[in-house]
């Protein structure tokens, strides 16, 4: 790294810095991630589509990179995967000079530069994160090489790309065509996933638990459904503003209806509180770590959460409501700032959370909601 490079902010503010990765010009959405670990999981996270993820951690690149850890796939059944990258663009303080860990088999600097995603680093993060925390995400472009000019250019080149509210992104991101993720053991149950930008690891989660998992495009309607005989639909975190899937929200009402039992989670969440009549919203600057405290208010239990997400539904702790398949409830909130974080049909048939119990990267304490899904399909 020895050029020049510039991240530059939708209020004007431009931060100075060096070439990263991939060398030119990338526009998106700049928002900030509080992990201290699990940078590859958070850049294959399809949720990060069309954002400039900026890392609060200081130093970022110790651990390499793998063909283990991807969250997205780039090759289905072809060997090693270090998974599709999915930000637009990667801000970073201090990017490590060695790699020390015997799971790499590779850095991060040359993945980055080899799947085309431009960087910027010797920034101050935290300076920037202070920015988006007071003045909330906002949209942003990192410039390069070629790609730079003088600031009043690279600012009118950010301001040109549309926000993030309104933006309808899933079928970007979903797969183009069915796979099936099966479990070591014996089947108990069969499920299908709807594939909004789904995780790599939710799939595995869920076969640990004998469930055989259909993944399916964004696209796909209640008779394809219906057609695989499930025992349950599942519904996949994934990016853009949930006020413009209409599709799945339809979907959702139609599997409910028909009497599966549905799981959620993060913009599958959102979906089902719309298919429930809620409304959603932008946050100012979302959720993006590993750390975030949630209260299940049924039980009173803390989990300590991994999360990604820029929107939110509505409404308030232990809310009931009417929906049109009985009443349903707000079941968890956030500790930190009482953003909604689940909700639930009072019968047990659909649920959702907004956080990724999935781990990965993160903790496991929200892993029993994959049990609380199975024990669902059992009693239906």
């Amino acid at each position: 790294m020895s050029n020049t490079a510039k991240l530059v902010l939708e209020n004007g503010q431009v931060f100075t810095g060096l070439e990263f990765g991939d060398v030119g010009e990338t526009l998106g959405e700049a928002v900030f991630c509080t992990a201290m670990t699990g940078y590859q999981e958070a850049l294959t996270d399809p949720s990060y589509h069309r954002q400039i993820l900026v890392a609060t951690a200081p130093q970022i690149g110790n651990t390499g990179w793998n063909d283990e850890d991807g969250e997205s796939r780039l090759n289905v059944g072809n060997g090693p995967d270090p998974g599709k990258i999915w930000v637009a663009g990667y801000a970073v303080r201090n990017p490590t000079r060695r790699v020390s860990n015997w799971r790499a088999t590779g850095n991060l600097d040359d993945q980055l530069r080899e799947q085309g995603i431009v960087g910027i680093a010797g920034i101050d993060t935290r300076a920037v994160t202070r920015v988006l925390r007071d003045h909330g995400s906002m949209r942003a472009g990192v410039f390069s090489g070629t790609a730079l000019a003088d600031d009043e250019e690279l600012l009118a080149r950010v301001a040109a790309q549309p926000p993030m509210a309104g933006a309808n992104l899933s079928a970007e991101v979903s797969t183009a065509s069915p796979y099936v993720v099966k479990p070591d053991g014996p089947v108990r149950f069969r499920v299908a996933a709807l594939d909004l930008g789904i995780k790599a690891n939710t799939p595995r989660m869920l076969a640990q638990r004998g469930i055989e998992v259909h993944v399916l495009p964004v696209g796909t309607g209640l008779d394809a459904i219906a057609d695989l005989k499930p025992d349950g639909v599942f519904l996949s975190n994934g990016p853009g503003d949930p006020a413009t899937a209409d599709a799945a929200v339809q979907l959702t009402r139609s599997v409910i209806d028909a009497g599966y039992p549905l799981f959620g989670i993060c913009f599958g969440n959102q979906i089902l509180g719309r298919a429930l009549g809620r409304n959603t919203y932008k946050m100012r600057f979302g959720h993006r770590g590993i750390n975030i405290p949630v209260l299940d208010l049924a039980t009173g239990r803390a989990a300590i959460t991994s999360q990604n997400h820029g929107f939110a539904l509505e409404g308030e702790a232990g809310e009931e409501f009417d929906t049109d398949f009985g009443r349903a409830r707000v079941s968890h909130v956030c500790a930190n700032d009482g953003t909604v974080e689940g909700v639930e049909l009072l019968d047990g048939r659909a649920f959702s959370v907004q956080y990724h119990p999935e781990a990965a990267a993160g903790p496991h304490d929200a892993a029993d909601l994959f049990d609380k899904f199975a024990t669902a399909m059992e009693k239906a």
